[in-house]
């Protein structure tokens, strides 16, 4: 946990007490602003430019100060919102937070009142006071109940009064009862009573509304946003009815549209735990699309519906750092020591997990398997982690692997591979009627029928299909007639060498065709959501920051991406704040950018937003630039590096943050590129720019032990410093020190 104060010196420090003893602090309740402080505004000194954010920071500083509180808290500026692992917890641990806080500040924008004092007449503000928008928010039902000591305070800073004071009001406006306000222990209310405290109150994002009940109901469970309401419900009353049962980690609820596979899905119930002597390993194999995963979520509900006394643990293994934060999850839930410690030893957690895990029955779903060992996407990618160490090796345990790699699908589960393909005429017929918003007639079923044929009996492509028909509106027979005109242009933009391309009568490419269809209906709706899918056709497909989707308005942003949703062309991570894209419809963007020469055009645009948010190599900065490096390294590899100035920079700030995260090869092949490109670009290798990318280079090869290259650059780099500078140049001492450094290593190292 970080806290704020100023420091004798006036500033204003975060500091942060993991591992520590946390002192007695206050913290702020809020509603947020376009204006807030943010984490990184402290470090960088900014955050005195956002006024309505910073008016808030200083009230809740002076009244912590006047309250003999030298540490403060608030939500904005305390969490990291770039380290993914801090904000899954941050959601899963605010209740305990607000109940831990000795006092808790809450700050109504909406009730201004320079007279309202404690003596005042309640006439004087409580009309305000009931009509604020702060009672009608989820989240501020905990930051009203889990802390002692709650105070109400105007736009002003003018105390009203406090939760103890206020109690009889405070129960008349939220019907509350009094003694849930007076810190009676929750757990003497039934959950029922609990959930209706929440029962009129709104939040932005559909699925908070029951996220925000986690800590009033006593229940860690991880989000899942875009699953929508209900889901978010029924996977809550699931973990209710686990609560005095068995741990389980199902991220995601189940798809109550879910249809076919019905040979697959028995295969794979009947060889579960039917091994005694070892571990059962089981694949599901096929193209992307084709519903690996909407498969083995199936098999996870059905396991635990089914088997009450079995455990099940979803993994996310597209890679090694998505891989570590499931095991966190499953150490939480398994109360394994050290999980909340940033500090840990993931190796050491995941060894504990697995001896846990082997302890008790349990299924466990690696999804996206795409390899045998996993490469990190965040760190260095020298570390790798193997599955083998990852997995039980216990008879009381089974596990699933997705994958679209044939050959990772063999090598984990040898006989036991689930192919998928084409879907059946007969069930593709029932996955597009379950995704429509109308049921359809006859006639339109036999449109339907063509329809299906064209899309290969894909499920991505039936299901983006049917997102487009309820979106735009039009009918089975008008969305079939726009495949027909558009079909040539999807075939040109499909590639006869995809590894993803299905054997079909029908067209080359229905996620691209599908694709196409639905861009052009969106760019009659909302052209800020065409160009948001453009400029993520230039990213990584994975984690897009919403900090990066230029808009004149954070509205004119979210109603862009509301729209896109709709459109089932991206899935929505609001904890994150961030986007992903399948991979198949990133591969389709990317298709029809290049088909309409605007590929490069997007890529430069891509790149100077990129140059515009990237960070410092600053280790402070580091959840940031980890999360910002995939998306740069994807750009910088489709652009013309030679021709633009902008790649040039945004390359030089990658290598620094590669050589600051270890990754120290990667950081050589950019560090080379810069090189040579100065050399060519500038004036020559003895212009400085061209010596600072020597230098940085030397000092790379240096951290890999590569000492008679790196002293030979760092040799040219002097002594071109020296002819260029002059000796007494402090570029030139710098390069001399280091030079005599690295000799007196390198004799010592050959002695």
């Amino acid at each position: 946990m970080r806290l704020l104060h100023f420091n004798a010196l006036g500033k204003l420090v975060l500091t942060d007490f993991r591992g520590k003893t946390i002192p007695p602090y206050a913290i702020l309740s809020h509603r947020w602003s376009d204006s807030e402080i943010l984490f990184e505004d402290i470090a960088s000194g900014a955050y005195k430019d956002r006024q309505e954010g910073y008016r808030k920071l200083e009230f809740c500083a002076k009244q912590a100060t006047q309250d003999s509180l030298q540490f403060f808290w608030i939500d904005t500026c305390c969490i990291n919102r770039w380290d993914l692992r801090e904000r899954s917890k941050a959601i899963n641990s605010m209740f305990q937070w607000y109940k831990n806080s000795t006092r808790c500040y809450v700050f109504l924008s909406d009730v201004s009142l320079s007279t309202a004092t404690d003596s005042s007449q309640r006439s004087d503000w409580e009309a305000a006071f009931r009509e604020s928008v702060w009672f009608t928010r989820g989240w501020t039902l905990q930051e009203l109940i889990a802390p002692i000591s709650v105070e109400f305070f105007t736009y002003e800073g003018q105390r009203i009064g406090d939760k103890a004071s206020l109690d009889e009001l405070l129960y008349e406006i939220t019907s509350i009862p009094l003694e849930a306000l007076r810190n009676c222990p929750l757990d003497h209310f039934p959950i029922s009573e609990r959930e209706r405290w929440a029962k009129n109150r709104i939040t932005k994002e559909e699925e908070d509304i029951v996220y925000c009940l986690l800590g009033v109901l006593g229940i860690s469970m991880p989000t899942a946003y875009g699953e929508k309401k209900d889901s978010a419900r029924s996977r809550l009353k699931a973990e209710l009815e686990a609560a005095d049962n068995v741990p389980s980690i199902i991220p995601f609820s189940r798809n109550p549209r879910f249809v076919g596979r019905e040979s697959q899905l028995a295969k794979l119930e009947a060889e579960l735990f039917s091994n005694e002597q070892r571990t059962t390993t089981l694949a599901i194999h096929g193209p992307g699309g084709t519903g690996k995963s909407q498969l083995a979520l199936e098999v996870a509900h059905r396991t635990r519906q089914n088997n009450k006394n079995c455990s099940v643990f979803w993994m996310d293994a597209s890679d090694k750092d998505s891989l570590n934060q499931s095991y966190v999850s499953v150490a939480q839930k398994l109360s394994i020591p050290g999980w909340d410690d940033e500090q840990a030893d993931m190796k050491q957690i995941i060894k504990d997990c697995v001896a846990k895990m082997s302890e008790r029955q349990c299924l466990i779903i690696f999804d996206n398997t795409e390899d045998l060992t996993l490469r990190s996407g965040g760190s260095s990618t020298t570390e790798r982690a193997d599955l083998a160490d990852c997995l039980p090796k216990s008879r009381l345990c089974s596990a699933i692997f997705t994958t679209t790699n044939s050959d990772t699908a063999r090598a984990l589960a040898s006989q036991n591979v689930t192919a998928l393909g084409e879907l059946t005429l007969d069930t593709a017929q029932r996955m597009l009627q379950s995704r429509l918003a109308r049921v359809l007639s006859n006639t339109e079923q036999k449109e339907a029928d063509l329809l299906l044929g064209e899309l290969s009996y894909l499920p991505l492509a039936i299901v983006q299909a049917a997102a487009c028909i309820n979106a735009s509106g039009m009918t089975v027979q008008t969305y079939r007639a726009q495949l027909d005109k558009r079909k040539e242009e999807a075939i040109k933009q499909s590639s006869e060498s995809s590894e993803d391309k299905l054997q079909s009568s029908g067209i080359k490419d229905p996620i691209a065709a599908t694709l196409f269809i639905s861009v052009e209906q969106i760019d009659h709706e909302n052209a800020l959501a065409v160009d948001h899918l453009s400029f993520a056709a230039c990213l990584d497909r994975k984690d897009i920051s919403l900090d990066l989707l230029q808009a004149v308005s954070p509205q004119a942003r979210e109603d862009a991406i509301k729209v896109l949703d709709r459109y089932a062309l991206v899935t929505r991570r609001p904890a994150e704040s961030a986007l992903d894209i399948h991979r198949l419809v990133h591969q389709a963007l990317h298709k029809r950018l290049q088909a309409q020469g605007r590929f490069q055009q997007w890529t430069k645009r891509t790149i100077t937003q990129l140059l515009w948010v990237f960070p410092t190599s600053d280790h402070n900065n580091r959840s940031k630039w980890r999360r910002l490096l995939p998306h740069a390294l994807y750009a910088l590899s489709h652009s013309r590096i030679d021709d633009d100035e902008e790649s040039l920079i945004l390359s030089v700030k990658c290598a620094m943050t590669l050589h600051s995260d270890g990754r120290y090869e990667e950081a050589e092949e950019l560090e080379v590129q810069v090189m040579q490109m100065r050399k060519r670009r500038v004036l020559g290798e003895e212009h400085p720019s061209t010596l600072t990318s020597i230098n940085s280079l030397a000092f790379t090869l240096q951290s890999q032990a590569r000492h008679e290259e790196a002293l030979a650059l760092m040799e040219i780099c002097f002594h071109h410093r020296q002819q260029v500078l002059g000796e007494q140049h402090p570029h030139t001492q710098l390069s001399l020190d280091a030079l005599k450094s690295w000799r007196a290593d390198h004799l010592n190292n050959v002695s």
